[in-house]
């Protein structure tokens, strides 16, 4: 189990690696390109695009330092290892997302109402030319970090997706903002803003809600305590389940489960069972990364005890 838990760290690590070298070289290239078609082409909007994207390169070392550390293994201080500083990091990218979404936002705001949208210096080509290479290839960088992070279930990893998406809107809202400018209608470019700052907003508060769920010993959804339920009942020397408990802990799941067996067996044999269920458990969820099993007499079960399939 050691050697199994070390090889997918190990791939966790690579995986992550991989995708953030990929993201920062990608974000570097990208803001150059906007703040030289920002400067060149009169666009304000394109400058603070090249901003946006230039902060990208920031999340994704936050977020490669935040899965690095997580993927340590356990020691005398952190016996139950470090998988929770992953949901640090993602916490420290929802706030960045939020914070450069809210910048988005206010700046938007106030030029709508500021009466003075006409004044507004109206943009080059180039700088529409920019908006289109931005969101091509942040939209391409949100899919593939989107499917390393459900490959390998970072929720750090998913957050910087988010934030490649966020940054494809923003260019979205760049473009179209260039484009009204162009046929004369330079207020578009911070009515889409604000548009786009209520997108990045909720998908800051999902990454947050999510990284705080698996900070907080959540439990796994219903679906999942009822296939480990189903995994223990398949075991004929299982007559019941009084207790099943999950919580998760970082991108792992932890696993309490009081089964029921013949109270005439002896001490041995109540623990060949419960080897037996703590195996096929984690043979079937390879999430799962600590399981505490306890075996109750048949005979002498406890006043709270129900009918299955309880699972808290």
């Amino acid at each position: 189990m050691e050697k199994n838990d070390r090889t997918i760290r190990d791939d966790f690590q690579k995986a992550a690696n991989r995708v953030s070298v990929v993201t920062i070289a990608g974000n570097v290239v990208l803001s150059v390109i906007k703040l030289f078609a920002g400067i060149m082409a009169h666009s304000g909007a394109m400058i603070s695009d090249a901003l946006h994207s230039a902060s990208d390169v920031f999340s994704t070392i936050v977020v490669l330092i935040g899965i690095r550390l997580s993927a340590k293994e356990s020691d005398k201080e952190h016996p139950y290892g470090h998988e929770r500083l992953e949901c640090v990091a993602a916490i420290i990218l929802a706030m960045v997302l939020f914070i450069t979404g809210f910048g988005i936002g206010a700046e938007a705001f106030k030029n709508i109402f500021s009466g003075h949208s006409a004044d507004l210096r109206i943009p080059g080509v180039l700088a529409m030319a920019a908006a289109v290479i931005s969101i091509v290839s942040k939209e391409g960088m949100y899919w593939y970090t989107r499917y390393y992070a459900r490959k390998i279930d970072s929720g750090a990893l998913m957050a910087d997706a988010w934030h490649h998406r966020s940054d494809a809107f923003s260019s979205i809202g760049a473009l179209i903002g260039i484009g009204g400018a162009r046929l004369g209608y330079p207020i578009m470019d911070s009515v889409a803003s604000l548009v786009i700052f209520g997108f990045i907003a909720k998908a800051a508060f999902d990454i947050f809600k999510d990284a705080v769920d698996k900070m907080v010993d959540h439990s796994c959804d219903e679906e999942t305590e009822k296939r480990i339920y189903d995994c223990v009942m398949e075991n004929e020397n299982v007559l019941g389940i009084d207790l099943l408990q999950t919580r998760i802990f970082g991108n792992k799941i932890y696993v309490d489960v009081e089964i029921q067996a013949d109270g005439s067996y002896t001490l041995q044999e109540a623990h060949n069972i419960a080897e037996s269920v703590h195996e096929k458990i984690e043979q079937n969820f390879p999430k799962v990364k600590h399981i505490m099993v306890h075996v109750n007499p048949k005979d002498e079960r406890h006043p709270q005890d129900v009918d299955p399939p309880l699972m808290k």
